[in-house]
């Protein structure tokens, strides 16, 4: 048996980069997993990887800062799927330039920063959490980011702060479900190559950001795939009300 046989995980924002990793790695370990996104089409060539690897796969399309959407979702996959089991509330964005100071930031671009991030993992949440508790069991992953851990002055404030709410959010509610049987846990990525930042970042900068981490590569999807196995999997049955740093060791504290 595979670790997550007879589990059903939704990763939110599974579409590319890390969450798509994080629903392959899923399949592969057993799991029934609901991709989603809203990229119709990448959605469905990562269902059908999953699915031609023998894998059992479901894409569903929502808006995850708007609650009425995800409440669909999640009726959409017990249907077709059954009650979820893991829950990886991954959906989120840089949504401003980190080159800004506080006082350039327009007002309406904060409240996109926050909603994609912050407001869309406390709506996915307050979603899935209730039908948890009832079936007393569940592990829920929430994404936050190195720059949550240690701001800079390089790092885009609003989602700084959103990122690092959703980590006092995670907290907040292992505390309130533990007694439930439900574990709640966080991951905080440093400098992660995807599709996306292969792209974006050149060459020398690369260079320059290896050079800051004591293990002297970057990270990738990988990486945090299998560390998101783990908070999934029985061997953290006793992990709850962590935030895990998958930073090759560039937060050290």
């Amino acid at each position: 048996m595979t670790v997550l046989t007879g589990k059903v995980a939704l990763v939110t924002g599974s579409s590319r980069g890390i969450g798509a990793a994080i629903a392959r790695l899923f399949a592969k370990e057993g799991a029934a997993v609901a991709v989603h996104g809203r990229d119709a089409a990448a959605l469905a060539a990562v269902r059908v990887d999953i699915e031609r690897g023998g894998g059992r796969a479901f894409d569903v399309v929502a808006d995850t800062t708007k609650f009425d959407e995800i409440v669909a979702m999640r009726r959409a996959i017990e249907s077709e799927l059954g009650p979820i089991d893991v829950l990886v509330a991954n959906a989120g964005a840089s949504l401003t330039s980190p080159h800004l100071s506080l006082e350039d930031i327009d007002e309406a671009d904060w409240r996109r920063s926050v909603d994609a991030n912050l407001t869309a993992t406390f709506l996915t949440l307050k979603a899935f959490l209730p039908g948890m508790k009832e079936r007393r069991r569940g592990t829920i992953i929430t994404m936050s980011s190195a720059a949550a851990r240690r701001p800079t002055a390089m790092s885009p404030i609003p989602y700084t702060a959103a990122k690092a709410g959703i980590q006092l959010l995670t907290q907040m509610v292992a505390a309130q479900a533990g007694p439930f049987g439900i574990r709640v846990n966080c991951i905080a990525p440093e400098t992660i190559i995807t599709e996306r930042t292969e792209v974006q970042i050149p060459a020398a900068v690369k260079t320059k950001l290896i050079d800051e981490h004591p293990i002297r590569r970057l990270g990738t999807t990988a990486d945090v795939a299998e560390a998101a196995l783990f908070l999934a999997s029985d061997a953290a049955a006793w992990v709850s009300g962590v935030v895990l740093d998958v930073a090759g060791g560039a937060v050290l504290r």
